[in-house]
């Protein structure tokens, strides 16, 4: 049942007419075209359904004290779990989108959003009535926001007519215009487009389907509370006191790359130009996008080695899902649509094999060896072994493990000689930019996190950008879209979240080369100095030649485990007393912490973190000596 979430305050419910699922886009409340977006979705289930849903489930519980709490109670796309057997590939979530539809909820509340879908109706409803009077045809008896007419031949006339008043109209066809109403729409609007056609406005007639909905929704307090302009400000307040962001500390977070996103990158985002237009206006509407968009297109070609860049993906993931669509298109247009192997080293993140999975390929698990690095014994052994459907490789450069690994040039050779593709994993791109290029290494395809690399802020799970960059060979096989000529695309929008590329285009405006290629060696140098300070009381999972990482470290915290029965849950919360945001838990290695300080960090907060580490590795050994009970001290008992 796809349903808009504005319609559905004024007609029943999707459950209440026997739907199991229900989706659609939440762009509605209060959020900005963008151009395509980003916008979140959402995904409603019957409760048969709900351990098979993509993405996270929030629940109340109560603490140990006793009071309420929200935690995750469900995180079914655990593909780091799951793997090519997770229920999707969904890593990047649109949670800032979800917030912003939410505050729009929680300010208008059931009433308003009522009021509001009301009026956006009664529009509609009148254009129709008076199409009508005037002899138009108009399509079908029921409906919301949209008024589709039938008129013979005069479509793209009675378009450009409205063009030039500053109104834009959907053509369907020769035949067909349609005719779409939303909160900003005024009388003056409704009378011009009716005058298009002849028409005047009619009186309302009530089409909406099913029953009216009623006023028994949205019950909940916060929808009823922060009506004002003073306490929704305050409300807002509350809740940012909840979160601990970059504005207050580092976030160490491995594989993440949490960067300073600065606010001159941001700015443009809320500009009305940027913000106000919609993904299928006419090209001579959205020629400073699409200006901008190539200049991004080209740099990332630059800084990455690729012939070509889509910038469609909405996320990494899906710009894994893309780029292996990319692969699986090359190899039927050369007769060979039978290769759909896909090897992917065991230390890979969940998402590659899910992806592979979701791209119609079989997932073939290579080894890695004690020090972290592929197993390339292993390696040439299934590739020979699956030389004839040899699709792909998916590795990760520098690895999941935050080391580089050598020999990446003899590994895609080793590939490309049995016919197979090289997918280049971007997520630790943070660590190549402006000393190393993937295109040049050998892959044929690569995906760059934007909201990573690239400073597009994914504080809470998103929004994301994840384009792919290609080979000259794959760019016939980039995805595309209907609105341009082309039938193969990966997002309802041609460019993607496409209000959001401005932050990424001010990055690397603004950095220049030499700018991210220092940018990168801080980020190295920083994630070294830590693993360097904390090596005595946290061993170093994997390291490289001459004992040093990329730009990121996993610690070994099960010595604690062994030596004081203090988890790596444990060093987590307690991490919490010292102001900071836990580094990655138990990834890629259960019971270990992932650190990457990025480059935005200065060496005082670097310092604060080590020495927070390093006096939670002291209070442990007091709970070793037995001068602290294991069953009551800082550490079991933190957060405080």
């Amino acid at each position: 049942f796809i349903a808009d979430p504005l319609a559905l305050t004024l007609t029943d419910a999707p459950a209440k007419l026997g739907a199991d699922i229900a989706v659609g886009s939440m762009q509605r409340f209060g959020v900005s075209m963008g151009f395509g977006g980003p916008h979140a979705a959402y995904c409603a289930v019957s409760d048969k359904l709900t351990r098979l849903m993509p993405g996270r489930l929030v629940g109340q519980s109560i603490d140990t004290k006793g009071r309420p709490g929200y935690r995750l109670a469900l995180q079914t796309r655990e593909q780091h779990i799951r793997r090519d057997k997770a229920t999707s590939n969904i890593c990047t979530a649109q949670a800032l989108l979800a917030n912003m539809a939410t505050a729009y909820a929680i300010w208008h509340g059931p009433a308003g959003l009522q009021a509001i879908a009301g009026r956006i109706h009664s529009l509609a409803d009148r254009l129709a009535a008076g199409l009508r009077a005037a002899g138009v045809s108009v399509l079908g008896t029921s409906r919301f926001d949209t008024v589709t007419a039938e008129v013979k031949g005069k479509a793209a006339a009675i378009a450009a007519a409205a063009e030039k008043t500053g109104r834009l109209l959907r053509v369907i066809d020769a035949d067909r215009v349609s005719v779409a109403f939303d909160e900003t729409s005024t009388e003056a609007d409704l009378e011009a487009i009716a005058g298009l056609f002849g028409a005047k406005p009619g009186a309302e007639g009530g089409s909406m389907p099913a029953k009216p909905r009623g006023k028994e929704f949205l019950t909940q307090p916060v929808f009823h509370d922060n009506h004002s302009e003073t306490e929704m400000m305050r409300f807002l307040r509350r809740l940012a006191d909840k979160d601990l962001a970059l504005d207050r500390a580092m976030i160490p977070l491995g594989s993440c790359t949490m960067k300073l996103n600065a606010a001159a990158e941001m700015m443009p985002v809320s500009w009305p130009s940027v913000a106000n237009l919609h993904p299928f206006a006419p090209a001579g509407h959205s020629a400073g996008y699409r200006k901008m968009a190539g200049d991004l297109e080209a740099w990332l070609s630059e800084i990455t080695g690729f012939d070509a860049v889509s910038l469609q993906p909405n996320a990494g993931s899906q710009g894994e899902y893309a780029g292996l669509l990319t692969i699986r298109a090359y190899h039927r247009a050369r007769g060979e649509g039978h290769r759909t192997v896909c090897l992917i080293p065991s230390s890979a993140h969940g998402t590659n094999p899910a992806s592979a999975a979701m791209a119609g390929m079989t997932v073939v698990v290579v080894r890695c060896l004690d020090d972290g690095n592929i197993d390339m014994d292993d390696m040439r052994a299934k590739a020979n072994e699956h030389s004839k459907n040899l699709a792909a490789l998916m590795f990760t450069y520098p690895s999941t493990h935050g080391v580089y690994e050598e020999g990446a040039r003899h590994l895609c050779a080793l590939i490309h000689e049995h016919g197979g593709q090289v997918y280049f994993d971007g997520a630790n791109l943070n660590a190549l930019v402006g000393l190393a290029r993937p295109g040049d290494i050998g892959a044929d395809v690569c995906h760059m996190n934007l909201h990573k690399t690239f400073c597009i802020p994914h504080g809470g799970g998103g929004p994301g950008v994840g384009p792919i960059g290609v080979r000259a060979h794959l760019k016939p096989y980039l995805p595309g879209h209907v609105a341009e000529g082309s039938a193969h695309a990966v997002a309802a929008a041609p460019f993607g979240s496409a209000s959001i590329l401005p932050i990424t285009w001010m990055y690397i405006r603004m950095m220049g080369g030499s700018g991210l290629k220092q940018a990168t060696e801080t980020a190295i140098v920083s994630a070294n100095y830590v693993a360097t300070r904390l090596a005595p009381h946290y061993p170093l999972l994997y390291k490289g030649r001459s004992d040093r990482i990329a730009h990121e470290c996993i610690l070994d915290t099960r010595v604690l485990k062994e030596s004081a029965g203090i988890t790596v849950d444990d060093i987590a919360k307690r991490l919490i007393d010292y102001g900071f945001h836990a580094p990655t838990m138990s990834f890629p290695v259960a019971g270990t912490l992932m650190v990457e300080p990025t480059e935005s960090e200065p060496k005082r907060e670097l310092d604060r973190f080590c020495e927070a580490m390093i006096a939670i590795a002291g209070e442990a050994a007091k709970v070793a000596k037995g001068e602290w009970p294991l069953a009551d001290n800082p550490l079991v008992n933190a957060p405080h």
